[in-house]
């Protein structure tokens, strides 16, 4: 996953930039930048891997080095961005969020073979270069950027910085969301809605699906109308979103709190645990959601030291995460003790982590670890977004279990036997990596109701990961 902000002033807007961009930081570790314009000195630009330090850090010297009334900053899970490109368009930098999954089509039927791109250190060409390629094939920018969306399969959203203003482009199906904010002769947008809101801006408008509009000093004009469809990533609710974010009209905090107390009605009869506790931080509006609907007491038997350590979903190597993960768990003994836990977490990926967690509280001490999660099984690797970079799905715990289960890899309609929560196969499934898993019970939330807690139409919501559908 990626974030971007962009703002543009008629005073120095660095200050904004670097706080706007730092506030992203929770949706990458690996690498960041910033671009700025300024009317006299022109374009400046700084990119600095972040796996060991935060952006805070890094760009410390930049905050008060760089210089200019218009800018863009990006925190990215993969490629060096924002990136500077002069063309028949003039200068310019773009930064995006997304997901291209046909560069190599791409490259083979869109670009000339005279084109030359740099090539990253893992060989592949840099998707936000492949972009700006695709941009300076047409007359002016709108009809590139509208040309870029419709040739990627994925998604597309993107921050283009000129010297007249910044473009801001949602995905065609607002896969992910952009916000607008505005100040006193400032306007500002972002992937996160609430980044610009200590920054002193208040909100201005959501972008619509793809939407593109030009933001200047003196204000937003519209360039490309919302369409009517929409396919909004529903992961974002579950995992990738700050407690304190709000997209489409529900906050990422309500959504979870409405997804626990769903839990609890459905588990209402079924189990007696003695507290209920959230996987910190994801799992933590889920538990008092659950807690408060059943009447059982909330409470957080363990926490995880997190000042000085890398976020452990996002290492590349598995070991590392495991390592960092177990490292992170602090156990508070007089809540785990004897007791019977019911604990959320957002979902189970590869299970390796939630496994570590419940076996640290049965060596803890806990008598019971009832597993309920804040979303359906994911059965599919997602096209649009990339919360992990394999493209494998047997690198999913519901895959592999369901191989075991088939004894040879199973096609998509068996797939879709086990995606259904009223067959057998789901159920066997359930049971399967509640065993290997060593937890006391195990429940997930369906698709309905992971609908139900957002409140916004199915057909409005991206349900690829859990159910196959584009």
């Amino acid at each position: 996953m990626s974030g971007f902000f962009g703002v543009v002033s008629k005073e120095d807007c660095v200050f904004d930039l670097f706080y706007g961009t730092d506030y992203h930081s929770h949706l990458g570790t690996r690498r960041a930048g910033m671009a700025v314009y300024d009317e006299k000195d022109g374009f400046d630009r700084a990119i600095h891997n972040i796996e060991n330090s935060p952006f805070r850090t890094k760009f410390t010297s930049e905050s008060t080095s760089m210089h200019g009334n218009m800018g863009i900053g990006c925190i990215s899970d993969y490629e060096a961005q924002p990136i500077f490109i002069r063309s028949h368009h003039g200068s310019f930098a773009l930064t995006t969020v997304g997901k291209i999954n046909n560069v190599n089509e791409i490259l083979e039927k869109y670009i000339s073979p005279a084109t030359h791109f740099f090539e990253m250190t893992n060989g592949e060409v840099n998707p936000t270069e492949l972009v700006c390629a695709l941009i300076n094939q047409k007359d002016n920018f709108i009809e590139g950027i509208r040309y870029a969306q419709e040739i990627v399969d994925g998604s597309l959203s993107m921050l283009i910085l000129t010297p007249v203003g910044v473009y801001a482009a949602r995905d065609r199906l607002g896969r992910t969301p952009i916000v607008i904010g505005q100040k006193e002769d400032c306007f500002c947008a972002s992937i996160e809605s609430f980044t610009h809101l200590n920054l002193g801006y208040r909100d201005y408008k959501e972008l619509g699906p793809g939407e593109i509009v030009v933001m200047t000093a003196d204000g937003v004009k519209t360039l490309v109308a919302p369409g009517d469809d929409m396919k909004i990533c529903a992961f974002l609710w579950v995992y990738y979103g700050y407690p304190s974010s709000t997209y489409e009209g529900i906050s990422v905090e309500k959504m979870r709190y409405n997804c626990g107390k769903i839990l609890a009605r459905k588990d209402k009869g079924l189990i007696e645990p003695d507290i209920v506790a959230g996987v910190p931080d994801s799992g933590i509006a889920h538990a008092v959601g659950y807690a408060n609907e059943s009447k059982v007491p909330y409470a957080r038997p363990f926490v995880k030291y997190t000042p000085t350590w890398p976020r452990s979903f996002m290492p590349p190597n598995q070991t590392k995460r495991e390592l960092i993960a177990k490292m992170k768990l602090l156990a508070i003994h007089d809540l785990i003790d004897g007791q019977r836990l019911l604990l959320i977490d957002d979902s189970i990926v590869r299970g390796t982590q939630l496994r570590e967690t419940t076996d640290f509280l049965y060596e803890s001490g806990a008598k019971e670890v009832h597993v309920r999660l804040g979303c359906p099984p994911l059965m599919y690797v997602c096209r649009y977004l990339s919360f992990s970079r394999s493209n494998s799905e047997m690198d999913l715990i519901t895959r592999r279990v369901i191989a075991e289960l088939e004894g040879s890899a199973p096609n998509e309609a068996t797939i879709a036997e086990y995606a259904d929560p009223t067959t057998q196969k789901y159920q066997r499934m359930v049971d399967k990596i509640c065993e290997l898993m060593h937890f006391t019970s195990l429940r997930y939330p369906t698709v309905e109701d992971l609908v139900e807690a957002t409140g916004l139409p199915r057909e409005k919501l991206c349900t690829y990961c859990w159910d196959g559908k584009k």
